[in-house]
């Protein structure tokens, strides 16, 4: 760029003909000028004389010379300010000991800012109690004051990676918080053996990571297991607690939680530890969807756990951390996110993503920024052009306060104390517990209110859960304000744009009627987990006015939870609901009879244990590859496990079926004569440590986890659990 309209008559252009007396006297006549020019500056180079010794040669350049090298295991890297730019000036020594320019390059490839440059560290002032103050004022400037927080911060990366280092040698707690964890632990084993944790010791034998999950978050995620957010939100953002969180979503769109841990660094070992061992305790079933930050040590772990798990970002995470990674860009941030959020939601192709988005690094510069590197390189983790084939049920959103994951941040903050947290863990679940079953209640004793003669609505009211049903309601009601118009027509598929007149956007929507396929580049259905109003309006222009079957997920129906999967027409979909429902409300009537009594009790147990063994026979009668004895045996041990609070422990999965029936079996013909604390250590005795062998790479092998079920380590057993309280429901 051309800066003699900002070099006033005191600072001068370098010249051939300037002699300085030394090479640090040029330096700063360099630092002048580009401090009148408007760059920061940085020594680039210097040499001696072998002889003398004396500096003979020195390099001055722009701040943005050059391209940064970062090590492959860097910690969250930040981007560096360095993009390629070619200014400098070169100085040599005369044998008359002056010196003078031997060469100055003056065009730069960046913006030039005169006005903000007293933000460059080589303009700032050299007292370091002034630049205290600065820095103190840096913090409440405005988005102006961010533009160089890049380069002032780049040299930090090293110390950063050395704290975190130390800081995983184990896990950092408070006195007397160990104890309160044990606890807790023992307070939620007693009142149901199937409650899990496990701790992990570094090599001086203290505790390094730790983890558990109730009986109830291991309940959810058989129910719900399909997508699953591991969130480390509260332990990057550096909370008092290190807590990381396992969160999956209910058929009420309502979070749960199934898995907590405390972990002591962000390095490999302890990911892989944490994740396999929540794989153990959810019985070594792996989810299809996992959704977590982006980070490398993770995105190994995953990968060495899950290898069948498609893997992929929070798109929020990723938004979030564009002002954070490119604070150099905050003058630009408006319009770099409109063409940003152009290339990632509104690319139709993977031809037309990769053209916006290299025009768009070629605009901003941003072709050698290493985080812009490692999302182009992750993109089939976080861009929605690549996200046909996932469903994320709505734990992926664009901002932290619309996820599911921010319920939890009423529960904790930034001050929480591993104590407190402790307490608030048991509000979590009982919060958790009370919430799904008003909504179950609701889904029982309520029929939904249509809003309009649209067979959608209609189809669809007795088979969605209340709260899917009513934003899909919405999108029905929406598709009113949509218009289509016929793009391209081939013989597999047929391509409309559809204007929505409600937001003012156009989309573009794929069906193909062969194949009762249908894509639509808002992509809702991926992301949300039903037909959007612009899929619908298609469908209803086309002469199809039933959702196919493929878009009616069963975790959002109202047999979200029936062990068994929805058929493939929807009107048998609606008749199982509708049965469903309606002996659920028989339930409850039959529930509040038989309590009265321990006779009507007995009575009303007895009837349901022999209707479920006529069901089942029925049923398996019907499913020619089904077992009967297993299947029937499960339906008998669910009735088992709600009436005696699930006090079934998490079985050897290297048990045989055979096995597991037949002692189902024996439990089932000895009720009548056992008491619920028999039952108990019968079944405690039955539990054996679980191990996942050929699970993971040889090279992880030595990181399984360690794992205490029901067993109290001698020196605790005589501590009560006086922080505990005494009246909580069974988990």
């Amino acid at each position: 760029m051309d800066s003699n309209s900002v070099v006033g008559n005191t600072i001068m252009e370098p010249r051939d003909d300037m002699e300085f007396d030394s090479h640090e006297d040029a330096y700063s006549y360099y630092k002048e000028y580009a401090k009148s020019v408007g760059f920061g500056t940085a020594k680039l180079s210097s040499r001696r004389s072998r002889a003398s010794k004396e500096f003979i040669d020195a390099k001055f350049s722009c701040i943005r010379y050059g391209s940064k090298q970062q090590s492959d295991d860097a910690i969250n890297p930040r981007p560096s300010p360095k993009i390629g730019c070619k200014a400098s000036m070169h100085v040599k020594r005369k044998p008359n000991g002056k010196w003078n320019i031997y060469s100055f390059i003056k065009e730069h490839n960046h913006e030039l800012l005169p006005a903000q440059v007293h933000f460059f560290r080589s303009h700032r002032n050299p007292d370091p109690r002034k630049n205290d103050v600065r820095m103190r004022r840096r913090k409440n400037l405005g988005a102006v004051s961010k533009l160089f927080g890049a380069y002032q911060n780049v040299e930090c990366l090293e110390g950063y990676m050395r704290n975190q280092h130390d800081r995983g040698r184990k896990l950092l707690l408070d006195t007397g918080d160990a104890q309160v964890l044990l606890e807790l632990f023992m307070h939620m084993q007693e009142e149901n053996p199937k409650f899990f944790y496990a701790v992990d010791f570094n090599e001086e034998h203290q505790l390094r990571n730790l983890f558990w999950v109730d009986a109830k978050g291991m309940e959810d995620y058989n129910n719900f297991g399909d997508v699953v957010c591991f969130d480390t939100t509260y332990f990057t953002n550096k909370y008092k607690i290190p807590l990381v969180l396992f969160i999956g979503v209910n058929h009420h769109i309502q979070p749960t939680l199934i898995g907590c841990a405390l972990i002591a660094d962000e390095t490999v070992y302890t990911f892989v530890w944490l994740i396999q061992t929540w794989f153990i305790a959810m019985g070594e079933r792996a989810p299809r969807v996992i959704l977590t930050d982006q980070n490398n040590a993770i995105k190994r772990a995953v990968a060495a756990v899950f290898p069948e798990t498609r893997h992929c970002f929070c798109l929020w995470h990723i938004l979030e951390m564009i002002p954070r990674q490119l604070e150099y860009l905050s003058l630009w941030h408006d319009s770099f996110m409109v063409k940003f959020n152009k290339c990632i939601f509104k690319s139709w192709t993977e031809e037309q993503f990769e053209k916006r988005w290299w025009k768009l690094l070629d605009k901003f510069h941003l072709r050698e920024v290493e985080w812009i590197h490692s999302l182009y390189e992750d993109r089939r983790c976080w861009v929605p052009t690549f996200m046909r084939d996932v469903s994320f049920a709505g734990l992926s959103t664009t901002s932290r306060s619309e996820s599911l994951t921010s319920g939890f941040d009423k529960y904790v903050h930034g001050g929480t104390s591993l104590r407190e947290f402790i307490e608030q863990y048991q509000v979590i679940l009982e919060d958790r517990y009370e919430e799904e079953a008003k909504a179950d209640f609701d889904a029982w004793h309520e029929t939904p209110e249509l809003k309009s003669p649209s067979p959608f609505e209609k189809q669809m009211s007795l088979v969605y859960t209340h709260e899917i049903f009513r934003k899909f309601q919405v999108e029905v009601l929406g598709a009113s304000a949509c218009h289509l118009k016929k793009e391209i027509e081939d013989e597999i598929s047929t391509t409309y744009s559809v204007k929505d007149f409600e937001n003012n956007q156009d989309y573009m929507v794929e069906w193909n009627e062969s194949k009762s396929d249908i894509y639509c580049s808002c992509r809702l259905f991926e992301y949300k987990g039903y037909l959007c109003r612009h899929a619908i309006v298609v469908l209803q222009m086309s002469g199809v006015f039933s959702i196919p079957s493929k878009y009616v997920l069963q975790r959002w129906t109202n047999a979200a939870m029936s062990r068994h999967a929805i058929g493939e027409r929807l009107d048998e979909v609606q008749s199982k609901v509708h049965r469903y429902n309606d002996l659920c409300r028989r339930a409850i009537i039959l529930g509040e009879e038989g309590s009265l009594s321990q006779d009507s009790y007995h009575m009303a147990v007895c009837a349901i244990k022999e209707a479920l063994r006529h069901c089942a026979s029925v049923n398996n009668s019907l499913e020619s590859e089904s077992r009967p004895t297993t299947s029937e045996l499960h339906a008998i041990s669910i009735v088992e496990e709600e009436n005696q609070f699930s006090n079934t422990l998490i079985p050897d999965p290297k048990w045989s079926s055979k096995n597991k029936a037949t002692k189902r079996a024996e439990g089932q013909q000895k009720e009548g004569n056992e008491n619920d604390a028999t039952r108990r250590e019968e079944e405690t005795s039955e539990m054996r440590p679980v191990q996942s062998p050929n699970v993971m790479p040889a090279q992880f092998h030595n990181m399984m986890p360690m794992i205490f079920h029901n067993v109290t380590s001698a020196q605790f057993q005589n501590v009560p659990p006086t922080n505990l309280h005494g009246n909580r429901p069974p988990r």
